[in-house]
This record gives structure tokens, sequence and C-alpha cells, in this order.
């Protein structure tokens, strides 16, 4: 219980800085998508290390893409502010259905040989959740009606972007990507959903599917 105190406070705190940022917007907005850009960056160098240089390019281009895709909808697209809202949306949703039903529900593990606490029900849950929620948002802003079914696409992707995340972990023999945030680990513990669905969401409006 004292875990899951602390996991949600922390959360909240993250939610809130995120929120935030998102509604001013402009040069505050920036410098808080650069500095977690650099956290992630500088996480996924510390689990590389002596992987070889083209793992170091390869986070380089894993911290900047959705960096410059969350700038990109905020700034770029219409209703750049609503949409990049349902982008969080979708991806907290999918972390919270899938946490909430993994421990509730059980049953068969996703890939146990990955991340072992990672279940079938969890990735349901998690693409039931960011459905719901996801739809609630587009719908109550009047946004393209393509979100309302990429969102639980989008909600497998953020899952399928955490099992990546906990193979590098594996891979490297680390349990977490860092330790200051209590709860969750590090930047990329907590963001690698968030890499996937900002990435694709930008790529989606930047090929006309969001009209």
């Amino acid at each position: 219980m004292k875990e899951l105190a602390v996991r949600s406070a922390a959360g909240l705190v993250l939610i809130a800085l995120a929120l935030f940022a998102a509604y001013k917007g402009d040069y505050f907005f920036a410098i808080f998508v650069a500095a977690a850009s650099v956290m992630i960056f500088y996480e996924w160098r510390r689990i590389v290390a002596g992987w070889g240089f083209g793992w170091k390019v390869a986070g380089f281009v894993y911290a900047l893409v959705p960096a410059l895709s969350l700038l990109w909808i905020r700034d770029r697209a219409p209703q750049g502010l609503e949409l990049l809202i349902w982008v969080f949306i979708v991806t907290w949703s999918t972390d919270i259905g899938a946490y909430f039903a993994g421990r509730a529900i059980g049953g068969p593990k996703l890939a146990p040989r990955i991340s072992p606490n990672k279940t079938i029900a969890g990735l349901a849950g998690g693409v039931i959740s960011a459905t719901l929620a996801g739809y609630a948002w587009a719908d109550a802003f009047s946004l393209s009606g393509a979100l309302f079914w990429m969102a639980p696409l989008l909600a497998v992707a953020a899952q399928a972007g955490d099992l990546f995340e906990s193979w590098l972990k594996r891979r490297a023999g680390v349990k977490d990507s860092g330790n200051w945030l209590p709860g969750h680990g590090g930047a990329l513990d907590r963001l690698d959903g968030l890499v996937v669905v900002a990435t694709l969401t930008a790529a989606a409006h930047l090929a006309g599917m969001l009209r």
C-alpha cells in the first residue's frame, strides 16, 4: 500500500507538471520537453554503456524524435493543445489501466523472458482504459475521428515500447533506468510509452490522417 501511495503521488506530480507545461506552451514547454529528452538520452547511454557507437546514435534518435514530435503537435497541429493532452491521456491511461488490471487479474504472462511482471490482462486493461479515455477526450473537443480507432492501437504500441525498454534493461542487467523518481525509477522508465505515442501521433498528423 505504501509503495502504491508513493508511486501515485510521484505520478500525480509528473502529470501536473506536464499539463502545466503544455498549457503554457512556447519556450516553457520547449524547455520542459528538452529537459525530458536530455534525461532520456543520459539514461539510455548509461544502460548501453559498452555496447558500441551505434547504440549511442540510436539513443540520440530515440530521445530526439519524440521531443520534436511533442513540439510539433503542440505548436503546429490544429487544436494542438487538445491533441497534445490526448497523447498524454492515451499514454497515462495505458499505464494506469495495465498496472491495475495486471495486479487485480493476474493470469498468463505477456512476455515472461523480457518483463516477468507484465500480463495479458494488463495489456487488455491498458488498451481498454486508453480507448475509453482517448475517445472521451477526442469527442469532448471534436478532435479528428481517426483518433477514436488510433487510441487502442497506440495503447498496444505504448506497451510494446515499454517491453522494448524492459528488454534493454534486461540485456544490460539493470532493474531501472534511474532512481530519481520514487516508485517509478528513471525518466526512461516513465516515458517509454510516451516516446512511441507522441512519435506515431505526429507521424499520423504529418501523413494527413488527422483531418
